[in-house]
């Protein structure tokens, strides 16, 4: 078992312990707290808004965006209340090297948990938009859940402050997998299928937000803790996470239940219009 995992499997043991303490800092921490709670209000708020949003909606394709956008809002509400609880948060003794070396610091793992849930889904409605075929789509959420994971392992590791760099890297190398796709790729599918504008809107709302998240890690407490705050990195992923989601779920179910008939003929569109360029590109 290399060095990595070794430091990986004790830490998974170290956050099943000492849950009691992990709630007292939570509970006694108020800027902590309040990162968490604002999630919680706006993710339940949110969620019923969608829903009632939903009840003029009618054809099958507009319904899977809505139920795959409401599910980021309950995957997200869930998360918080763990995070709340201490259930998905652990003590985390920092390796030597790292800025707060042998201190023991909350780690909010259970966030890379709802990113591997949440994520998936902003991209599944994003690609259900722009009509982008199902291998393309399966790769590219493929490459964010890997993403996702490798990013549990960078800030779990413990074993050597090195390797949570490597892990670090080997994340936000799948992250340039996602994003290529957005910008490079998705936008074609999207103009083929008459949903350009949307689209680009969310695309580049999404695309900003993203690069937030691996910019919080490095400056945050998980990596070179130039903030050596665990309330404000977690305040800086919450305020991410507001825009990554409610804002973008809100912008894009809005426009979804007001052209429901564009999203209906544009199922099948881009493929189509896509084959026929492959076919003759003049």
């Amino acid at each position: 078992m290399t060095l990595a995992a070794t430091g990986v499997t004790t830490t998974l043991a170290l956050l099943q312990t000492g849950q009691s303490e992990v709630l007292t800092r939570i509970q006694n921490d108020a800027l902590l707290s309040a990162s968490l709670w604002t999630n919680v209000a706006l993710a339940g708020f949110s969620a019923l808004l969608f829903l009632y949003m939903a009840r003029g909606v009618e054809t099958d394709r507009a319904r899977l965006i809505f139920v795959a956008t409401i599910l980021i809002s309950l995957v997200s509400l869930s998360s918080y209340f763990g995070l709340l609880s201490g259930l998905t948060v652990g003590l985390v003794e920092m390796p030597a090297g790292h800025a707060l070396g042998g201190e023991e610091v909350l780690s909010q793992w259970g966030r890379y948990l709802t990113w591997t849930f949440s994520t998936p889904l902003i991209l599944l409605a994003l690609g259900l938009l722009a009509d982008v075929d199902g291998v393309d789509l399966f790769a590219v959420i493929a490459a964010d859940v890997a993403m996702c994971v490798t990013g549990l392992a960078a800030a779990l590791t413990t074993s050597a402050y090195g390797y949570r760099w490597v892990f670090y890297v080997i994340s936000s190398s799948f992250f340039i997998v996602v994003l290529y796709a957005l910008v490079a790729k998705w936008p074609a599918r999207a103009e083929a299928a008459g949903t350009r504008d949307i689209f680009t809107t969310l695309r580049t709302l999404t695309v900003v937000l993203w690069i937030g998240y691996p910019v919080v890690w490095a400056v945050g407490v998980e990596g070179f803790a130039l903030v050596d705050s665990t309330a404000l990195t977690s305040w800086g992923y919450s305020i991410l996470d507001i825009g990554a989601k409610y804002v973008f779920a809100f912008l894009l179910l809005r426009w979804v239940a007001r052209n429901e008939q564009t999203v209906r003929e544009a199922a099948g569109r881009g493929t189509a219009r896509a084959a026929s360029t492959a076919q003759d590109p003049q």
